[in-house]
Parts: structure tokens; C-alpha cells; sequence
């Protein structure tokens, strides 16, 4: 039993808006779209879920974001130093902003969305030359080594890297974007703007799947959801995530 990152939600006040946004900035397509979700997957004939991509699903909400940094965020994976300066000029041109988080001199270049949302466009690295257009997901987090631990048994994925400092994990398959879960000062003090949604394989059974994760250490998160078919957690340092039923 395990499970599978299918997409990272995003909430917006325009869910169109910035749906079209990460859609034109990862070069896929809107493949739905509508007043309360706006979901971006790759050109071609999709199909949900996609075996390698994570997703993403614009959700609308009626809160705009704080000025809190987002503890979870996407970098992007760029070729050459050309095609990293030809993406930022083109996001840039489709409303992304520069932003500050206190990145100091970097090689790569952090902006927001049109809703704030920070994300980063990182300098050509060989490692990420076959993940896709999204490189990693990057979570903020105290204590790396933990978090790994609890994600690599959630979705029995394989750890990379492991230090005090950050945690890296991928697909046991090699494939699709990583996982990075970097040491930051400070705990989560709003609401996550942006969380990930997981789905079971088929055959397995999302209850006993979500018994697993608070076996875990994950706990159950009342956001006002009502009945759903999904169940909403948080891991142990209190990140927002789904599991999601099979449809």
C-alpha cells in the first residue's frame, strides 16, 4: 500500500487567472476550466493521473494571500543560461514578479505569480534535465530528516539526499519531478496557500490508506470541507495535504 503525488493544489482568487498563468509558464494546457477550478496538465492526450506529472489544480477561494511566505513552492527547471533568461523575461511578461525572500546573490531567480505565489526558475542543472518542466517541489520545513522519513513512507518514494540541512526524494521509478524538503527558521503560522493532493493506486483502499498515514503521524484537518471525497491531513509539522478517492 502506498500512495501517488497527483497535483499541487493552488488557491486563488481567480482560479482562471492563475490557472492560465502556470499553464502558459510550464507550456501545458488548460485541460478544464471553470469558476471554482482551473486544472493545467500537459499537452496530448492526458490522462488523469498522469503516470510521471504532477499537476496542478487552481482552486478559487475567497481570501487573498498574506505577505507570509508560502511553505511549499515549485522550482523551475531550465537548460541552458539562455533558456533560463528567456523564461524569466516570458513569466515576467505574463504578470510574474520579481520577489525578495531573503535569497541573497543566487543563481537563480525567484518570482511570484500573479497572486503571489513565490517560485523559482533554477540555473541549468543536469540533475533536473529529465523532470520535466517543473524540477522539484520544494517544502519548507524544522526538521528534514523527519519529513523525509514521513513522505518516503507515505508514497514509498526514494531518498536522494539527506542531511540537517534539506532531504531530497523521487519517484522509485527515476521519473518526474523531486521532492525537497528544506530547513527554514520559523513554523507555519497561516493557512497553506499551496498543499499536495495525493491519490491511491488502483486496487488499494483510500480509509486504510489514511489509517496508514495517521499511524504515520499525519493528523486530520477540519477546514470546513463538510461531506467530500477526499479526506484532508497534516503531516507532522503541520503542512495541509489531501488524499483524494479514485473516481
Amino acid at each position: 500500500m502506498t500512495l501517488r503525488p497527483v497535483q499541487v493544489n493552488i488557491k486563488a482568487l481567480d482560479a482562471s487567472a492563475v490557472g492560465r498563468f502556470w499553464a502558459a509558464a510550464l507550456g501545458w494546457s488548460v485541460s478544464s476550466e471553470g469558476p471554482v477550478t482551473t486544472y493545467v496538465a500537459p499537452v496530448g492526450d492526458f490522462v488523469w493521473p498522469d503516470p510521471v506529472a504532477v499537476c496542478i489544480d487552481v482552486v478559487t477561494v475567497p481570501e487573498p494571500k498574506t505577505t507570509t511566505k508560502n511553505r511549499v513552492h515549485l522550482d523551475l527547471a531550465t537548460t541552458s543560461a539562455a533558456h533560463q533568461a528567456e523564461l524569466v523575461a516570458r513569466l515576467r511578461a505574463l504578470g510574474a514578479t520579481p520577489a525578495d525572500v531573503g535569497q541573497g546573490d543566487v543563481p537563480w531567480t525567484v518570482l511570484a505569480d500573479p497572486e503571489g505565489n513565490e517560485f523559482c526558475v533554477l540555473e541549468p542543472r543536469d540533475v533536473y534535465r529529465d523532470t520535466g518542466p517543473i524540477a522539484r517541489v520544494v517544502v519548507d520545513c524544522t526538521d528534514p530528516r523527519a519529513m523525509a522519513r514521513f513522505w518516503g513512507e507515505a508514497m514509498d518514494w526514494t531518498l536522494h539526499e539527506v542531511a540537517d540541512g534539506h532531504a531530497v526524494l523521487r519517484s522509485a521509478k527515476g521519473v518526474g519531478q523531486y521532492f525537497e524538503f528544506l530547513r527554514t527558521p520559523g513554523v507555519k503560522t497561516v493557512p497553506d496557500r499551496v498543499h499536495l493532493d495525493l491519490l491511491p493506486y488502483p486496487g488499494d483502499d483510500r480509509a486504510a490508506e489514511v489509517a496508514r498515514l495517521r499511524a504515520l503521524g499525519a493528523a486530520d484537518l477540519d477546514l470546513g470541507q463538510g461531506d467530500v471525497p477526499w479526506t484532508c491531513l497534516v503531516d507532522p509539522e503541520g503542512h495541509e495535504f489531501c488524499v483524494l478517492a479514485l473516481s
